[in-house]
């Protein structure tokens, strides 16, 4: 703090840092008091702003002499000097929190944590009262300071402020998946601890760096979870939609600091200070524990287990008092047993409680830079493997010192490629609290069951892969689960689940997305496109071509639009993306029995497995995820259809072909089918059969951009080296399959 700050700011900046120490830090305290003696100096003794400080300095001896005081003792010395802040700008307003004090004889002890929950704002010249002012008396006086507009501190350590954002975010992250879990164990104190922490930690933090809005929304959040540290409530129903809404509110005030310029607004939430309000006191808001959602999941899993029926669990749930869980109440009633209620209570998963692995931050520019530079390595050493002085094996030592370097670079490549990895879970956490609040606005009871959160894929691909599954998610609770009194007359339970899990396969990742709903109508999926003209009409249609039509724009058989979905735009949003992940998602469904959606990803969009491909003289890279199989073609299984163009016969289904070489203008290539090879690809939920000349073996190779000018080309992804030195393509299975749907068949035709 320096001398030439004015007044106020030194007191605002003394409450924040009040705010932000740990109340057994003796150290910390003896600090801050030395700073607001200096202020009752600055003040001077007659002012009433100094008669607040003295009140904050008596406060702090009291915290100081506790032998373990808690963080809500701190309360009242941030309490009392925000109210001298308040009175040095506005002596004629005192402060909401405290009236215009005289010095008392003697400091009292703060008020116990349990007085601190209830006990109101006092209004008196003695000091003992504001003393004992609690977190809800501080809380009370926040919304008045959040009128003003927010402003980033000039001085603001621009590095400082990035990590405190990235920390920030990974806090309320665990929070919420905290908050979420509670939900469905309320008696987990560790849980709560976990909260807890969480908005304490932001608290301290943003005090630091002069962020008061962020530091006030989760002080009121803080004081929230203490008192369910205290027994006094517990994070179910609307409190747990009230710490939700905390935890929105910092997470869009921490992620607008993204963008911020020191001296320039911030952006903070429109009902911010409804939410402060609400905060200070949530049972004045209308706040109670179950007027909420939870208590109610709770009783419909129940009447899905067959432990109680559902007229019994109203009766329960209406003479239930305010305050009480509705599981408390089933037992005390005895209409359930303990294990029924503690069974329920475990439908979703617990929290993970496994050690975090030492970490360090480095910035992605280096990380990027250093996985460039090891991919030119690898390519450095194919081309050394496959010189010729090295693969005829002349020099016996040459070729042993070869091989053991590359095995070494291969290592290395591995490890490197693994630094891009980051695991799943947190993507997957997001999209629980997407289905807790679809649910909630669907009328639907739902509960996502996550499975495989540890796999590993490329981080470019985590960012990516929100929005498809955001969409998709969307589409099964809306459109795909039915409502709670259909699945009871199907003979389900009426909680419907939505199953979301990951795992390795083939050297890939795949994500399945499944849901226990009514499943896909595929009639009515197929009258529709005959309808748009998609498909002609009485046409054999596989479901696989069936089920893919969803991806077309515009393509939807809802019966009604909603604000969710319906409007046939969210799943052509995924085939994009996933399109530009170089990924393939298959669909199986079964009537009244749900829906699977899986998409098959490569690991890394670094390096790629691909078929290196033969054309005439050039040579081409398909990647090894878009292959379903090849093989040689007899003459018999190669024919013309009239309208149809030239077609390849597999297992008793026709296969349009496209030839390569004329998708190129490749000169040199194999003209006769049974001479050459047929690789069926998959690209937008269609199959089709590339005409190649021969086959040259896989390879693991690093993509490379093509630059601006060749970034559009159809059917292109990128180019790699070969071993040789040579440059080769890399072929996009999509691209290609769009490049063949705008060929005439006529000209296919007469290609053959």
């Amino acid at each position: 703090m320096n001398a030439t700050d004015d007044p106020i700011s030194r007191l605002e900046g003394l409450s924040a840092e009040v705010l932000a120490i740990d109340p057994s830090d003796k150290d910390a305290i003896v600090q801050v008091g030395e700073g607001i003696e200096r202020m009752i100096e600055v003040l001077g003794e007659g002012s009433p702003a100094a008669g607040f400080v003295v009140q904050a300095l008596e406060a702090l001896q009291a915290v100081y002499q506790q032998e373990s005081p808690d963080s809500s003792a701190m309360d009242a010395v941030a309490c009392a000097l925000y109210s001298a802040a308040k009175s040095a700008n506005e002596p004629q307003e005192p402060a909401e929190c405290v009236s215009a004090p005289a010095a008392p004889e003697a400091a009292p002890a703060p008020a116990p944590v349990e007085a601190a929950a209830t006990a109101p704002c006092a209004e008196t010249s003695a000091a003992a009262e504001p003393v004992q002012a609690n977190a809800k008396a501080a809380a009370q006086a926040t919304p008045v300071a959040a009128q003003s507009a927010p402003i980033l501190p000039a001085d603001t350590d621009m590095d400082l402020l990035k990590e405190f954002v990235t920390e920030c975010l990974d806090h309320i992250t665990a929070g919420e998946t905290s908050l979420l879990n509670l939900e469905s164990d309320p008696e987990n104190t560790e849980l709560v601890n976990t909260i807890f922490r969480a908005f304490h930690t932001i608290k301290g933090s943003s005090g630091f760096l002069g962020l008061d809005r962020i530091q006030r929304c989760a002080h009121l959040a803080e004081n929230l979870l203490t008192r369910a540290r205290d027994g006094q409530i517990r994070i179910v129903g609307e409190y747990a939609d009230l710490a939700l809404k905390s935890c929105d509110a910092l997470r869009t005030m921490i992620e607008g600091l993204s963008g911020a310029e020191p001296g320039k607004p911030l952006a903070i939430p429109a009902d911010l200070d409804d939410l402060l309000v609400t905060l200070a006191d949530p049972e004045k808001a209308g706040i109670s524990e179950q007027s909420g959602a939870a208590g109610m999941r709770l009783g419909d899993i129940l009447v899905g287990m067959n432990a109680i029926d559902k007229d019994a669990l109203e009766q329960v749930a209406c003479n239930t008092q305010a305050g009480k869980l509705l599981g408390e109440a089933l037992i005390e009633t005895g209409v359930v047993k303990s294990a029924d209620v503690a069974q329920a209570l475990r439908t979703q998963k617990k929290i993970e409680g496994d050690a975090a692995d030492g970490t360090i931050r480095v910035g992605t520019g280096r990380l990027d830079i250093l996985i460039e530079m090891v991919g030119e390595l690898v390519i450095a050493q194919s081309m050394v493997t496959q010189d010729p002085n090295v693969a005829q094996g002349a020099n016996v030592g040459l070729s042993r010192k070869v091989l053991h370097a590359g095995k070494i670079v291969r290592e290395l490549q591995d490890l490197t490629m693994s630094l891009r990895m980051v695991p799943l879970k947190a993507l997957f956490q997001k999209m629980a609290r997407l289905v807790r609040d679809l649910g909630k606005k669907s009328g639907k009871q739902v509960q996502l069951v996550t499975e495989g959160e540890g796999t590993e894929i490329d981080r470019s691909m985590v960012e990516v892969l929100g929005d498809p599954l955001v969409h998709m998610i969307r589409n099964s609770v809306d459109h795909g689960l039915e409502g709670p009194e259909d699945r009871v007359k199907a003979g389900k339970n009426p909680t419907g689940t939505v199953t979301l899990r990951a795992y390795q396969a083939a050297g890939n990742v795949v994500i399945e997305l499944c849901d226990d709903g009514r499943g896909l109508n595929r009639e009515k999926i197929i009258a529709k496109a005959v309808e748009k003209g998609l498909i002609q009409a009485g046409r054999e249609v596989s479901d696989s071509e069936a089920f893919g039509m969803i991806f077309r724009p515009g393509f939807s058989t809802a019966d009604k639009i909603t604000d969710v979905s319906g409007r046939g735009v969210g799943m052509d949003v995924v085939r994009k993306a996933l399109e530009s992940l170089r990924a393939r998602i298959d669909i199986s469904s079964r009537p009244g029995e749900g829906t699977t959606f899986s998409m098959r990803l490569p690991l890394t969009m670094a390096i790629c497995d691909a078929m290196v491909l033969s054309v005439g003289t050039e040579h081409y890279l398909l990647p090894t995820i878009a292959i379903e199989q090849s093989f040689r073609p007899t003459p018999e299984s190669v024919s013309t259809v009239v309208g149809r163009g030239e077609m390849v016969l597999l297992r008793g289904e026709l296969l349009p072909v496209f030839r390569l070489a004329k998708l190129f203008g490749v000169h040199g290539a194999v003209t006769v089918p049974t001479e050459g090879l047929m690789v069926i690809i998959t690209g937008q939920s269609a199959r089709c059969a590339l005409m190649v000349d021969k086959l040259l073996g896989q390879q693991q190779v690093v993509i490379k951009s093509l630059g601006k000018t060749f970034s559009n080309v159809a059917g292109v992804a990128g180019g790699a080296i070969l071993g040789d030195g040579r440059v080769g393509l890399i072929l996009d299975a999509s691209g290609l399959v769009s490049l063949t749907r705008n060929e005439a068949p006529a000209a296919r035709t007469k290609a053959a």
